[in-house]
């Protein structure tokens, strides 16, 4: 009989994953800190712009759901190096032509891996920790991957060099995007040699369907709820953060990634404590309400107030930190082990329904309303928008707390490391 695998090889698999993340990560959020320059050299309006973080969300508003059922059906370490391959393939298109045509479907292609990536490397996260430090071993994940984010943001103070053109960013991000390959051959090298030595437990494969989405429960469609709010008013935001910042409180080009970096770096520190913490006190649905709490004034500061940027942005990352640290781990405890893979992947699907509308409308409403350095009143009807999602995901936090302090309660307020 073999033995289990040692807690070496488990926090090993975390690292080869997160360095998989963390590529996916840089070349995702590469776009924001280009968007003066897409702007000014390029002629891309806010529209424009909004469009190259939307249509990265498109395809996964189908395909997502659809790699999530792979991946069960497949395993996590083949799904998790086909779609790295993937993102890799769409850094490299973004990168090839100033043509918006170009540059889209670029994001496109790259949407099409990166979600089902980040689903693939969730799924693996939960099978090897579930039962262990599984909101910890979540909340290193996070901060290795956000490294990522926080190269891509403050990209302009240490590759300023790079930011004489278009081009020299996007083709710094590609040189990460090989991290997305890199990283996924590394886990497929280590899980098959460690599934020849170790029990690493039967996962089922072949009775996944479509139709298993029906099976979940309330508390599943919950956080989803949950999901979908919180992210879309963190990362929309973040596409025309350092414009905002620049045009509307007047912040010089290094402020303004410093801000934006400054919430990775929040969320970088913050997610593995409070991942550590949950695992130990639980009350995970009330941790979500706090973090979706301290959302709802952040967007109404920044637009309407001269409190110094740094504070609504601490706010901002401390609930970026909170809410991540507890949401993805929930879902292992209200899901059954052989449909992970469907339950992420239908969780990121709707997810990213919400940021392909929410960048589309953001877009929209700073360019209806005349957005501008001249005009920083029309940023604030965005703002309200992004300050409604945290009050709706404060109330989807808030009924999560009652069906889990009830008699259909799965565990979240009481189950502890």
């Amino acid at each position: 009989m073999k033995p289990p695998p040692p807690p070496t090889t488990r926090w090993l698999v975390l690292v080869l994953v997160s360095l998989a993340m963390f590529g996916n990560y840089y070349v995702y959020d590469s776009i924001g800190p280009l968007a003066p320059l897409l702007s000014e050299q390029l002629g891309f309006s806010d529209a424009n712009i909004g469009l190259l973080q939307a249509i990265y969300s498109f395809p996964n508003i189908v395909m997502v759901l659809i790699g999530g059922v792979i991946i069960d059906r497949i395993g996590t370490r083949k799904a998790t190096l086909i779609f790295g391959a993937i993102c890799f393939v769409g850094a490299v298109i973004t990168a090839l032509s100033p043509s918006l045509r170009t540059m889209a479907t670029g994001r496109l292609v790259f949407g099409l891996g990166a979600e089902s990536l980040i689903v693939a490397i969730t799924t693996a996260i939960a099978r090897w920790f579930r039962g262990k430090e599984l909101s910890f071993a979540f909340g290193i994940n996070l901060t290795i991957s956000r490294f990522g984010s926080l190269l891509a943001q403050v990209s302009p103070t240490w590759a300023a060099w790079a930011y004489t053109s278009w081009q020299g960013p996007l083709l710094i991000s590609v040189v990460f995007g090989a991290f997305c390959v890199a990283g996924a051959a590394a886990y497929w090298l280590l899980e098959s040699r460690a599934e020849s030595r170790y029990d690493l437990g039967a996962v089922k494969t072949d009775k996944v369907a479509l139709r298993d989405i029906f099976s979940f429960g309330t508390s599943f469609w919950l956080i989803v709820a949950l999901c979908i709010t919180f992210y879309s008013g963190i990362f929309p935001f973040q596409t025309f953060a350092q414009k905002f910042f620049i045009e509307a409180r007047q912040a010089s080009a290094e402020q303004a990634s410093m801000l934006v970096g400054m919430l990775t770096v929040f969320a970088m520190i913050g997610t593995p404590l409070f991942g550590y913490l949950v695992d130990r006190v639980a009350n995970r649905s009330l941790f979500m309400m706090v973090g979706s709490l301290l959302l709802i004034p952040v967007y109404l500061l920044m637009a309407y107030t001269t409190v110094p940027l740094w504070v609504p942005m601490a706010m901002m990352g401390i609930a970026f930190s909170m809410i991540p640290a507890v949401m993805w781990p929930s879902v292992a405890y209200v899901v059954s082990d052989s449909k992970l893979g469907t339950a992420y992947g239908l969780m990121t699907m709707i997810q990213n329904i919400g940021l392909f509308g929410f960048n589309l409308l953001i877009g929209w409403a700073n360019d209806s309303w005349g957005a501008s350095a001249a005009n920083p009143a029309g940023y604030r009807p965005g703002m309200w928008m992004f300050s409604c999602l945290g009050f709706f995901g404060l109330l989807f936090a808030f009924l999560l707390r009652r069906v889990e302090t009830g008699p259909r309660a799965h565990g979240l307020e009481t189950i502890k490391v």
